[in-house]
């Protein structure tokens, strides 16, 4: 969605942003200001598809600024969801993840949800491009039919960025992290911390940390992370092609692994 840093009538710079996912965005964006959360870009004004929020200067990422985002983060996935797929209030149920189409629909059970309404849906769309191989998706399909035992123990539905790779997480001029374009969503929160380890984000271990100790994680989610990173890298092959079906066959051996032979 084309985007741009515009003056404002009082004096203030905004960020405005078009195309169809704005409604989507805004109601995100509203969904996601908690009061001990991450910093979230105030909504201005979200008009048809034109999105105004407020411009966040940027500076330089810092271990102080990396512990209070882990504890921040912690505090937003804290927050919770109706159901895992469920959609900001006032959000649209067809919304976006980056400039791909994602639906939120509602579920009950992690496993079955993230097969059915995650990753299924962009692994046939890939493989209908062509940025796939019938051998590429065959171990993500593997992985889809043995999700219930690769979950880990069963979480409650977070309150999740949904696209929290390292380009929406601006390190701001105040000190603060904050967090831009979500596709937010009620989801598994280890997917958000998997999702920032996939592109790098700085000081990663130091959120990490902070993370753990603010909200523990479950046993065994780091090696969980290849699970929860097969939906951003399949979202990739369906924008990008064929150039990140290595990584997505990487990832879904990586959860395999957690099971053994089947």
């Amino acid at each position: 969605m084309p985007v741009s840093r515009v003056a404002l009538d009082d004096g203030r710079n905004g960020v405005v942003k078009t195309g169809p996912g704005v409604q989507a965005e805004a109601a995100g964006l509203h969904w996601l200001a908690l009061p001990d959360g991450p910093a979230v870009p105030r909504v201005l004004s979200c008009d048809g598809n034109r999105l105004v929020t407020e411009y966040v200067a940027t500076g330089r990422p810092t271990p102080e600024a990396a512990a209070a985002f882990g504890r921040e983060l912690a505090t937003m996935h804290g927050a919770s969801a109706q159901t895992f797929g469920a959609a900001p209030p006032g959000g649209p149920v067809d919304a976006w993840i980056g400039n791909a189409p994602m639906r939120n629909e509602p579920g009950d059970d992690w496993p079955t949800w993230y097969a059915e309404h995650r990753v299924l849906p962009y692994l046939r769309t890939a493989r209908d491009a062509g940025a796939l191989t019938t051998a590429d998706a065959r171990p993500v399909e593997d992985v889809c039919a043995r999700l219930p035992e690769l979950a880990g123990p069963a979480e409650p539905p977070a309150r999740l960025h949904g696209d929290l790779w390292s380009g929406n997480v601006l390190w701001g001029a105040d000190g603060r992290v904050w967090l831009i374009d979500p596709a937010a969503h009620g989801g598994h929160r280890e997917t958000d911390l998997a999702m920032l380890a996939l592109f790098g984000c700085a000081h990663l271990d130091v959120v990490r940390s902070a993370y753990r100790d603010a909200s523990p994680l479950a046993p065994g989610w780091e090696d969980r992370v290849g699970l929860h990173q097969l939906f951003p890298l399949l979202v990739h092959v369906v924008l990008f092609g064929a150039g990140y079906a290595a990584p997505t066959v990487a990832a879904a051996h990586s959860a395999l692994r957690l099971a053994g032979p089947s």
